[in-house]
């Protein structure tokens, strides 16, 4: 399988289906909440996840930075080369195993590994479980992608553990085809920076951290915004 040529493997992202949060209106953004059963998928979002397994197995994606990426069919990917990251929400575990269960591959097997560097942005505990109302003071302070909420990560914190995701699923995986299932600002902040690594066509570094390190910068990363995703939304990345 061809591979853009400072990674190994090619990357589709996946936001987890429509959660019993989206549809409470909270914002649940700890690990010790995201991974309780009652914050997991809603019915709806539990076909989200369903039909975006049988669209990543089967269906061309559209275009997304002006090539296209089919999907696993129309790309001649065997199965065997899939493998699915996610993170330990409940939420996303959830979507991650209707979309194996879709792919027929088994949950519990080395094909899908959970990595706790996926795990959705803490907002802080002033914002934990509170509404969604709540969201447009989190924007306001992003105008700084380096500037948190009191106890919580800024933009640049998560760029920094999703680089080490990527370092992780790089040195594991070879020639695969990867689905990353994660939340709304985690998936803006990645597709933020592999966009911006790929688009530097004379990088300093060969080492996919100090790529990614390079464009951890305020003009590039206050740009994620611009890569949201709908619930339950796949999107071909690299």
């Amino acid at each position: 399988m061809e591979t853009t040529t400072f990674l190994r493997n090619r990357y589709w992202v996946l936001r987890h289906g429509r959660s019993i949060p989206n549809e409470k209106g909270l914002i649940v953004s700890s690990m010790e909440n995201g991974m309780l059963s009652q914050y997991q998928l809603a019915s709806e979002g539990v076909d989200q996840a369903r039909s975006a397994g049988f669209l990543f197995e089967k269906y061309p994606q559209s275009l997304f930075a002006g090539f296209p990426i089919l999907e696993l069919k129309e790309s001649n990917i065997p199965l065997e080369n899939v493998r699915i990251c996610y993170s330990p929400f409940s939420r996303t575990t959830h979507t991650a195993k209707v979309v194996a269960s879709v792919l027929d591959l088994p949950f519990e097997g080395p094909q899908c590994k959970v990595l706790e560097d996926l795990r959705e942005r803490f907002f802080g505990p002033s914002f934990e479980l509170m509404s969604h109302d709540k969201y447009p003071e989190i924007w306001a302070l992003d105008e700084d992608p380096f500037t948190r909420s009191e106890g919580g990560e800024s933009v640049a914190d998560v760029a920094s553990r999703l680089a080490h995701a990527m370092e992780t699923m790089e040195s594991e995986f070879q020639g695969c085809a990867i689905l990353v299932v994660s939340h709304g600002d985690p998936l803006q902040i990645l597709q933020t920076i592999l966009n911006a690594v790929k688009e530097d066509k004379d990088p300093s570094s060969d080492d996919l951290a100090s790529r990614i390190e390079a464009v951890r910068v305020p003009s590039i990363l206050s740009q994620h915004r611009k890569f949201a995703l709908l619930t339950g939304e796949l999107r071909a990345v690299i």
